[in-house]
């Protein structure tokens, strides 16, 4: 790619002659060796260029070369930027139905997080804080594995991949390091950084953002699509491109990129704003909700948001005081899954899951499920607030070990004051006696009731008087 460097870089410059030099380069990687590829798709025009390149590189071979199987994967993490969503799933359609037209091996597949990993299991279910510069837990559980699990699907399959990515050195200095240093010498790949029996492929490293423009706007997209809608999108967002991320070298989503409507990494998403100011008025409630997940990083609403206990069982202390760094309380989490579904309502079918939604009905039960296990919900809250704020009953699954009510989590709690004993900690023993009905073998019952009698059960008034021991009196 020698001559890519003298030659791009220059707008409206790119010749035939440099692009041959690119294809004929992918096309050598291609038939090199039986490694199937994997191409990281997110719909943004860096990736947008690697496909289009790789396309017409292939289409170049004759057909009985065109052997190895091509797989084009686009991460949705469930709370995408409705408009990119639109984009990508028209986009991949048309990726499927034209590269069987043109008889290619290629497949386009969308990877999305296991329902215990998304995004509203993690913040609504279990009380996760939205993620923070000091706290991102949702790169790793929404957009890795996802694409890590679909990669290692196809090593277990054919032995050794080739992940084909759209990233550019001159974009991230960090991620220009990395690929130099698993550089393989003598070959265009590098070892990837995590996975074993993956290699990676950059074949736009040394482009600029100008060269990528140049190439969308000067080469018609072989699957059919308009370049200059995704010039549009980009010019109504005021926004660089989010990455299929597979390793924590590869560029964030902060910055004004499009990403996931609910990120809170930044102090504003500049991008949806923009969006709302050049015409997308429909996007306002999403901008609105998403500013409110921000408010909840103020450390002084926290004593009222947060529990002081971890889910660990234990409570942090600092100089003697506890300090509300545990999950969202319970009641933090019902107005958040409420906020979620007014937004639901207010923007009918534009949201960005199945049918129209913003949460799915798996997510949904992955919620009341830990509520109940966790925090003893036993008014079985999701449904109803699902219900009162939709007005749609949905057939929800019916537990087969009897449950208990919100009446006899009344009466326990009497009893309990009655003998000055913590009916959290009691309605947390029931719950745990009945989920282990029914089993054969019971060997872990006695070390489970000890994890839970080891918690800290004092109330939040007991911890504020100061006591600062972090665990119980009743361990």
């Amino acid at each position: 790619m020698s001559e890519l460097v003298t030659t791009i870089g220059r707008p409206n410059q790119l010749s035939r002659a440099t692009l041959n030099n690119v294809e004929n380069e992918i096309r050598e990687v291609y038939l090199g060796d039986s490694r199937p590829w994997v191409i990281g798709y997110s719909g943004g025009k860096d990736s947008t260029t690697t496909l289009q390149l790789v396309w017409n590189a292939l289409k170049g071979l004759p057909t009985e070369s065109r052997t190895k199987p091509v797989y084009v994967i686009s991460s949705d993490t469930l709370v995408e930027t409705p408009k990119i969503v639109e984009y990508v799933d028209r986009t991949l359609s048309q990726i499927n139905q034209s590269a069987k037209a043109d008889g290619l091996p290629i497949t386009a597949h969308k990877v999305t997080p296991l329902t215990n990993d998304s995004f509203w299991v993690n913040v609504i279910g279990r009380g996760y804080p939205v993620p923070s510069t000091q706290f991102r837990w949702c790169t790793e559980r929404l957009k890795i594995s996802p694409a890590n699990s679909f990669i290692l699907e196809r090593v277990a399959e054919f032995g050794e991949v080739v992940v084909v990515l759209g990233v550019r050195s001159s974009e991230s200095s960090t991620r220009a390091q990395v690929m130099s240093l698993h550089r393989i010498s003598g070959s265009h790949l590098s070892r990837h950084s995590t996975l074993p029996k993956a290699f990676v492929y950059t074949p736009i490293e040394l482009f600029t953002v100008d060269d990528v423009w140049t190439y969308l706007l000067q080469v018609r997209s072989p699957w059919g699509a308009n370049n200059r809608d995704l010039v549009t999108l980009y010019r109504n967002a005021q926004a660089g491109e989010c990455p299929l991320v597979i390793d924590k070298t590869t560029p964030s989503c902060g910055n004004s990129r499009f990403g996931c409507w609910t990120c809170t990494v930044v102090n504003r998403d500049a991008s949806m704003e923009a969006m709302v100011e050049n015409g997308e008025e429909w996007l306002e409630p999403f901008l609105d909700f998403r500013n409110h997940l921000a408010s909840l990083q103020d450390s002084a609403l926290w004593p009222s948001i947060r529990k002081y206990k971890r889910r660990d069982g234990r409570v942090k202390t600092k100089d003697g005081a506890p300090q509300p760094w545990g999950p969202y309380t319970i009641e933090t989490r019902k107005a958040l899954l409420r906020g979620l579904l007014e937004v639901q309502k207010k923007v009918g079918t534009a949201g960005t899951n199945e049918n129209g939604g913003l949460i799915n009905k798996a997510e949904l039960e992955a919620i009341r499920t830990l509520w109940r296990v966790e925090e003893q919900d036993w008014a079985d809250s999701v449904p109803s607030i699902y219900r009162e704020v939709l007005g749609i009953q949905l057939d929800w699954i019916r537990y087969e070990i009897p449950v208990f009510s919100a009446d006899e989590q009344i009466t326990l709690g009497v009893i309990c004051d009655k003998h000055g004993v913590s009916p959290e900690m009691m309605a947390k023993l029931v719950e745990l006696e009945r989920s282990l009905q029914g089993m054969s073998r019971r060997a872990s019952v006695q070390r489970k009731l000890t994890a839970v009698l080891e918690e800290d059960w004092r109330t939040s008034a007991e911890l504020m008087l100061g006591a600062s021991e972090e665990i119980a009196p009743c361990s």
